[in-house]
């Protein structure tokens, strides 16, 4: 595993963190395949429940690649076969919350996009600056974000490559909670804790249910999320919040 990525688990939560702050934790090659690498190997965990997905230090989410190895590649070949690290964090199944704060920028932002919940701190920007270097972002930004906040709002962000404000990005529907700096990280723990204590399958199956409706009609949308719910309950987790619900206690689902 790459010096500048490191996981640490609290629980059934999972802290993958970024650790590249002097360079405001933007991705090398090498940090990408350990971020890849580290997705795959928390997912095939089972216990691991959540993962929180952070940046250290204070000036810095992640500020996208590291533009001094995007000219190392030997060849368009081999730049075209990278490892797309954003896209290994949307990959991941379990439920993933982003802690953001200062700059979040172009492959960091969409790593943000992949993740399941984004809190951030105030102070945070957010942006897609990929354009005003002469190229479209490869970690999902185009076809995410219009999904995300509309056609004409994604084309203004992607197409001018200004970064925006947090108080703007959580109007726009980017950050589901704005927090002050000092209670970031709190804040994310609690929330991941809050998760982590629920079903797994259950809620893998509402983040399986939520990509579909970004992608399928209405219909075949509509049959996929019973099919969920019937995956839910043929695993047997709702007895136990049948049970807890009706002896007035918070449920235990110990798998």
């Amino acid at each position: 595993m790459d010096g500048a990525i490191s996981v640490s688990l609290r629980g059934t939560v999972a802290e993958l963190l970024l650790d590249r702050p002097a360079k405001h934790n933007a991705i090398t090659p090498a940090m990408a395949a350990a971020i890849a690498d580290t997705a795959r190997a928390l997912d095939a965990d089972d216990a691991v429940r959540v993962v929180l997905l952070r940046g250290a230090g204070e000036r810095a989410f992640c500020a996208g690649s590291d533009l001094n190895s995007l000219a190392a590649y030997p060849s368009t070949w081999h730049f075209r076969n990278r490892v797309e690290y954003a896209t290994a964090i949307r990959n991941i199944r379990k439920p993933v919350i982003a802690a953001l704060q200062g700059w979040t920028l172009g492959g960091g932002a969409e790593m943000a996009l992949g993740a399941d919940i984004r809190i951030a701190a105030e102070g945070t920007r957010f942006g897609f600056p990929e354009v005003t270097r002469g190229w479209v972002g490869g970690g999902g930004a185009s076809q995410m974000l219009p999904r995300m906040i509309g056609v004409a709002r994604a084309t203004r962000m992607l197409m001018i490559g200004d970064p925006i404000e947090a108080a703007e990005a959580q109007a726009l529907g980017l950050f589901d909670q704005l927090v002050p700096q000092p209670d970031l990280l709190a804040t994310a723990r609690a929330l991941a804790d809050k998760v982590a204590g629920f079903s797994p399958v259950a809620v893998q199956s509402v983040k399986a249910s939520i990509r579909m409706a970004m992608e399928a009609p209405l219909t075949a949308g509509l049959l996929y999320e019973n099919e969920m719910n019937v995956l839910c309950f043929s695993a047997g987790d709702h007895l136990e919040g049948i049970r807890a619900f009706a002896e007035k206690r918070g449920a235990s689902f110990n798998r």
